[in-house]
């Protein structure tokens, strides 16, 4: 009775936790995006892309198989987390605190996110520890929870690989306060994702970049787009030749899927 009782448990947390991701995502709330070929084919990437309107329950999937079965190493989207632990233990104090952690001098803790300053939140990688960092993951249950044995590394190195449809449910939960963490710690970590205002629209996204074994780069963009104070989460990956503009090209890629969509006008 005792290892039933575990089971089924363990059964229950895997179901939780799948709905809660994909918000009871069923055949009959999914578009998939096959028209979005054009985008990716045009951009010489291959990827997904997954978008959901949160007041309709709609999602807007482009590769579907791949969005929720296939896993990549979230570089510098981790820092998402990494400033949560961070701010939540101490180790960063606010947005505001400063780091010395290469030849270009101290740096804020807004402009490392906002910049991609993998130094910077290396550092506080460091500075949180690997028993911290290992039982927030486990806690927010993040991709495979590996961490290897550097508490440095593990992010960028393809250690810790994460899911398309895992960072999606990672981004809506931040924006609405639904993670592990005090509400100070999200609504500051919210802030800092955003990107762009206009009377349109607010985009607030992270971006990440990484090298898969093949040496094919890899590319996420992930959060979400505000139109008249209504959320839409996305998560974009794509994969394509290192020796290209891999970063610029999937943000052009991502504008224009959104355009498709019907943002950036404020009509929404």
């Amino acid at each position: 009775m005792r290892f039933l009782k575990i089971s089924t448990s363990i059964l229950l947390t895997i179901l939780s936790t799948v709905l809660l991701v994909l918000q009871s995502c069923s055949p009959n709330n999914v578009t998939l995006q096959n028209n979005y070929t054009k985008y990716f084919d045009d951009a010489a990437l291959t990827g997904s892309f997954g978008l959901f309107d949160n007041g309709s329950g709609e999602f807007y999937i482009y590769n579907l198989a791949q969005f929720k079965d296939s896993s990549y190493a979230p570089a510098s989207t981790f820092e998402i987390v990494n400033a949560l632990v961070g701010i939540e233990t101490g180790r960063i104090v606010d947005e505001k605190m400063m780091l010395s952690v290469d030849s270009a001098g101290p740096i804020r803790m807004d402009s490392a996110f906002k910049q991609t300053s993998v130094p910077y939140f290396v550092e506080v990688a460091r500075r949180i520890g690997k028993d911290t960092m290992q039982h927030w993951l486990d806690s927010l249950q993040y991709g495979s929870k590996q961490m290897g044995t550097a508490v440095d590394s593990f992010w960028l190195n393809n250690t810790l690989t994460v899911r398309p449809d895992e960072q999606l449910g990672l981004v809506k939960k931040l924006y609405f306060g639904q993670l592990p963490f005090q509400k100070r710690t999200q609504e500051m970590v919210k802030m800092l994702m955003l990107q762009t205002a206009n009377a349109n629209y607010k985009l607030s996204y992270k971006t990440g970049l990484s090298y898969k074994q093949n040496g094919n780069a890899v590319v996420w963009v992930i959060g979400w787009i505000e139109e008249n104070k209504h959320p839409y989460f996305f998560v974009l990956q794509t994969e394509g030749a290192a020796s290209g503009d891999i970063k610029n090209a999937s943000m052009s890629l991502l504008n224009k899927i959104l355009k498709e969509q019907g943002f950036f006008e404020g009509k929404r």
